[in-house]
């Protein structure tokens, strides 16, 4: 290290030492962790010089939430991660009190731009403020412009917050760069605001694309725009939201599918759903692969999840597994990247079983596993079937379909926590032309469930002990059903 460190060098310097202690085998097998300390929300995910660059929200020195850095991994193939340094510390005017959530474009000249909110601290008779900051680099070393914060509350328009103003999605398109950025409006609550600029540093205010109006939440943060097969699709993830329709309360993630017209800057809704169904996601992040697949991933918690969460492991937090995104019947629906084959092995097949009552397939448990379980069912006297996973003779994670009333309910009360919050969720899952499919991903302590093709998904961490591996599969008349288990590693 330099006789005089930066705040960074020290940041890099600690992870050098650290990582060394964290042994591989304390990671999930395919779900991004931070090198150590905290993780929340995924930031600059891009495609940049061949490889996926995914940087995160980062508190090196704790498992628990501090100052935010930008930790920093890349990937040939959405699975397997190699750290880089850190790549951003809260160490200018502009972001004294934190580097909070961004992304990231590749500029004309071959540089990675990173846009993101710099946090400036409370003092005497102010409170903390939030405004858009970038940086410039080559993917690994990046430099904060002297312009920074480029963008202002003295840039919007009457209303808006300059206290709640965070979480840019940036996009280079006809030779300018666009981002939608979250603030709270004083009346409208949640808004999405839209900026342009021709070289990333000076920005105007286009117009506001979308807003809660009370509907969904107090606060939107982190927002993602794209289009999608014929769709325009705006994300957010709305704070302290009532439960409603498919909504649960509290914290979650939002899809807003609508038509865009670009030359008036106008975003007409055409429906709002539910992104995730589960128990911990939060603020995912999209990019386009070189293939055209837009691929999304997010943070594997959220606010009110992490409060208090065991820390079991030298980091804190996971990342989701990168989903491919389509839309079909009007949803946005989800499933997981087509990459996850390059860990099938040990692949376990049973054909059309009929079973009554609790039973075991040969072949058929584990902690990690992609594994597809499809019903038909064909005698309208099974009305429930019940899946245990993660299961010993004091755990289990019950996952059961009524088959009868088209929902299903996903259930960790018995995995082991001790916690008072969330624990159960109910989702409609209807059979579909003779069939029901429940696709399942484990990866040590998770789940992602995935309903229906991806039709809709529910995400829960669980804090069962690894050892309960066994699975189970019951009825509560004769039920035909097929299994395929993918074991991975």
């Amino acid at each position: 290290m330099s006789k005089n460190p930066t705040p960074l060098d020290r940041v890099r310097e600690f992870e050098r030492e650290q990582a060394m202690k964290v042994s591989a085998d304390e990671r999930p097998l395919f779900h991004l962790t931070p090198l150590v300390g905290w993780m929340n929300d995924p930031n600059g995910f891009c495609w940049y010089k061949g490889q996926y660059h995914l940087f995160y929200q980062y508190h090196p020195f704790s498992r628990q939430w501090g100052p935010m850095h930008w930790g920093h991994a890349v990937s040939d193939n959405l699975l397997h991660w190699t750290y880089m340094p850190c790549a951003m510390a809260p160490d200018t005017a502009a972001d004294a009190g934190g580097c909070f959530s961004g992304s990231a474009v590749e500029m004309p000249d071959g540089r990675l731009m990173l846009v993101y909110t710099g946090v400036q601290p409370a003092g005497t008779f102010r409170r903390e403020t939030q405004a858009q900051c970038v940086a410039f680099g080559d993917g690994k070393d990046f430099e904060k412009s002297l312009l920074n914060p480029v963008i202002r509350h003295a840039h919007l328009p009457e209303g808006y917050s300059e206290f709640d103003f965070r979480d840019p999605k940036v996009w280079r398109e006809d030779g300018v760069y666009r981002l939608v950025a979250a603030n709270r409006h004083e009346e409208k609550q949640g808004a999405i605001l839209l900026m342009e600029s021709e070289d990333g540093l000076d920005w105007h205010f286009v117009a506001e694309l979308d807003a809660s109006d009370n509907e969904y939440g107090r606060m939107w943060e982190c927002p993602d725009f794209f289009p999608l097969d014929g769709e325009q699709v705006l994300i957010v993830s709305p704070q302290e939201m009532h439960a409603r329709e498919e909504f649960h309360a509290g914290y979650g993630t939002v899809a807003i599918l609508g038509q865009y017209d670009k030359k008036e800057h106008r975003f007409v809704r055409d429906s709002v759903q539910p992104v995730d169904h589960g128990l911990n996601f939060y603020a995912p992040q999209t990019v386009l692969a070189p293939d055209g697949r837009r691929i999304m991933i997010g943070w594997m918690d959220n606010w009110e999840t992490c409060k208090e969460a065991p820390r079991r492991h030298p980091w804190y937090a996971q990342m989701s597994t990168p989903r491919e995104l389509f839309i079909e019947n009007g949803r946005l629906c989800q499933r997981p990247v087509r990459e996850i084959d390059i860990l099938w092995q040990d692949t376990v097949t049973h054909e059309d079983v009929t079973i009554q009552g609790e039973t075991t397939l040969e072949g058929v448990q584990g902690r990690m596993l992609d594994m597809t379980v499809t019903l038909h069912p064909k005698d309208s006297a099974c009305r429930r079937f019940t899946l245990h996973v993660a299961k010993d003779s004091k755990h289990y994670v019950q996952i059961q379909c009524d088959l009868a009333r088209g929902e299903l309910v996903f259930d960790r009360s018995h995995g082991g926590s001790h916690r008072d919050i969330a624990h159960t969720r109910h989702v409609k899952a209807e059979v579909r032309n003779g069939k029901l499919t429940l696709r399942l991903l484990m990866d040590k302590e998770s789940i992602e469930l995935f309903i229906n093709g991806g039709e809709r998904v529910v995400t829960s961490l669980i804090p069962t002990p690894l050892s309960a591996d066994q699975i189970t599969f019951a009825a509560d008349a004769l039920l035909c059903l097929s299994v395929e288990a993918h074991h991975l590693g």
